[in-house]
């Protein structure tokens, strides 16, 4: 029996506007839940990558007792009704990192979030316990803690059962290249380019290879590489992971020119939507260059791929 699925992948930079700060996380939480709810046909999978459980950000604005996914599939459940729709998602949170203060006082705990739209059936997930990718050129302070201020890059992993069929989902938010790395001054391009980002790569896919059932899942998020890149070519060209976006515009210049992420005037294509052989990917509508217009534009520095498979 097949089965047809769609999926995305956006980093939603915690849900605040990139100029107007904390004010603007619940509008542009309620603007991207309307987007979500206005995806035809409807989304199965949404990999979200920057999502926060708590923060002095949020409690600022929104007070204690919710989480930022929970009050996103709230909204988007209201969003959905309006339009007449009856889908329902739920919501599975993986915790990467706390920056906290040395008496314990929270200032944000950040991850990756899957949602799943109902009835498909989670039949296993590591939200309890995200595997660790991340690359620390020293491994713990004397006291066995991790360096604070190394943001920790985990890989988030959900699995489904589809009429007998298994599908494994992995979400994930590489490290940017290290600048301590003495070659990050001297190329031309960087993004994918750092022995670190080598590093984590590697760590990712032996995850991945280590929990997979089968050769049907998927992996998508923000990789902070390029098209082309040391990282990419090891995951594609060197592993065999399909990205579907790159095959449908046929060649890496032309990938590498659709932007996904956008910081003042520079654009780059950091984010991937990639696949193991047992996955047969239909099309890629809804993937959008980051200046396209479109219901995202504007409401995270990153813009969603969104992809259409059978298995």
């Amino acid at each position: 029996m097949t089965t047809t699925l769609r999926v995305m992948t956006y980093n939603v930079r915690y849900f605040s506007h990139a100029t107007r700060g904390v004010t603007s996380t619940g509008t542009s939480l309620r603007r991207i839940a309307r987007a979500l709810a206005g995806s035809m046909p409807p989304l199965d999978l949404v990999l979200l990558q920057e999502v926060e459980t708590s923060s002095l950000r949020g409690s600022l604005r929104h007070g204690e007792g919710s989480t930022q996914l929970e009050r996103l599939v709230g909204a988007l459940r209201q969003e959905l009704r309006e339009v007449g729709r009856s889908d329902d998602y739920d919501g599975h949170y993986f915790a990467a990192h706390n920056y906290s203060l040395p008496r314990g006082v929270s200032l944000y705990t950040t991850g990756l979030a899957v949602l799943v739209r109902r009835p498909l059936r989670v039949i296993g997930h590591n939200a309890a316990a995200p595997h660790d990718i991340t690359h620390r050129g020293r491994p713990s302070l004397p006291d066995g803690r991790k360096p604070w201020l190394k943001q920790t890059r985990i890989c988030a992993h959900l699995a489904l059962d589809l009429d007998g069929q298994s599908l494994d989902v992995f979400n994930t938010h590489m490290s940017l290249p290290s600048f301590l790395d003495p070659g990050f001054w001297s190329r031309p391009e960087r993004m994918g380019h750092g022995p670190n980002q080598m590093i984590e790569a590697r760590t990712l896919l032996d995850f991945i290879h280590a929990h997979r059932r089968s050769d049907r899942f998927v992996v998508g998020g923000d990789f902070n590489a390029l098209p082309g890149s040391p990282v990419y070519r090891f995951l594609t060209v060197d592993h065999g992971l399909h990205d579907p976006l790159g095959a449908r515009l046929g060649d890496l210049e032309t990938l590498k020119r659709f932007a996904t992420a956008g910081f003042m005037q520079l654009r780059m294509h950091l984010d991937h939507l990639l696949s193991g052989p047992g996955v047969q990917w239909i099309d890629t509508e809804g993937s959008l260059p980051f200046d396209q217009l479109s219901p995202f534009r504007g409401l995270s520095d990153h813009t969603p791929l969104v992809g259409q498979f059978s298995i």
